[in-house]
């Protein structure tokens, strides 16, 4: 992609980031002294952002890039940092004509937040580049347990079976009490918990276990949970072939092998 204000004479081209939060918050900046509207979306004026050097090339190699700014402006708070609201967020960064918004912009690099680092009012984000995936394995690892997520296109499993919106009647920390949960708590142990009303709206969290009424989540909320606050409880597994058999009748789409012996069957003692 080429854009052809870049042969002007004169020099009108600044940094444009475009930022999607996963809990669906968009928000754009530009390097500019002036806010600009491009697609419909206003990007902020913030001339204190400033990307690390960007090299484009068409070789396999893992690109990264860092992204340094200082939290001047309320878009980005350093209480949502704190509070994981911009882990895993999307960013897509460009080269635009500040005199015509409108125009083709040159596209330098998406990606995805990595490791987020601050220091007072500044802060530091890694972004990883589309290459990033090449790090994964290429053929996936035997494993007695299964490798797949629950729900996902390997397991089959349909989530919708397996949620339900209720919300907290008691707190008594580290756990957290759901009436609505009617004594199967344990069923959701592994799972995930998402936040649609509170402070904390639009979070995740991993659920370490659970038990009766009452669920532990793996990271406390950074925000207050309040009794009363709605949430979204997917179930989950423990990953064993006996309750994916027994449990969720899906013993077909098992990715594990359980059966196999392992490193050490040399080395067991007789009947082990």
């Amino acid at each position: 992609m080429s854009a052809a204000w870049l042969d002007g004479p004169l020099t009108t081209s600044c940094y444009a980031w475009r930022l999607e939060r996963a809990d669906g918050v968009t928000l754009g900046f530009v390097s500019h002294d002036r806010d600009l509207v491009i697609d419909n979306l206003r990007y902020r004026a913030a001339p204190g952002m400033v990307p690390s050097t960007i090299a484009l090339s068409d070789s396999l190699d893992v690109d990264s890039v860092d992204l340094e700014g200082v939290m001047t402006s309320a878009a980005i708070a350093e209480t949502d940092l704190i509070a994981g609201r911009w882990n895993g967020a999307r960013l897509h960064m460009a080269l635009v004509n500040w005199e015509d918004p409108d125009a083709e912009p040159l596209h330098l690099v998406s990606g995805e937040f990595g490791e987020i680092t601050r220091s007072g009012d500044a802060f530091r984000v890694e972004m990883l580049g589309s290459t990033s995936f090449l790090d994964e394995a290429i053929a996936p690892l035997t494993s007695p347990t299964c490798r797949a997520r629950f729900g996902d296109r390997a397991c089959k499993v349909s989530l919708a079976m397996h949620r339900a919106e209720m919300a907290v009647s008691g707190i008594a920390d580290p756990h957290l009490e759901f009436a609505g949960l009617a004594g199967q708590g344990a069923d959701y142990s592994y799972g995930e918990l998402r936040w649609l009303s509170g402070e904390n709206c639009g979070l995740g969290f991993a659920i370490l276990s659970g038990a009766g009424n009452s669920i532990r989540l793996a990271d406390q909320p950074v925000r207050p949970v309040s009794i009363g606050d709605k949430a979204l409880l997917t179930a989950g597994c423990d990953k064993n072939f006996a309750t994916c058999r027994d449990r969720f009748a899906n013993s077909i789409n098992f990715r594990g092998e359980p059966h196999l012996p392992g490193n050490d069957l040399l080395t067991r003692y007789p009947g082990a």
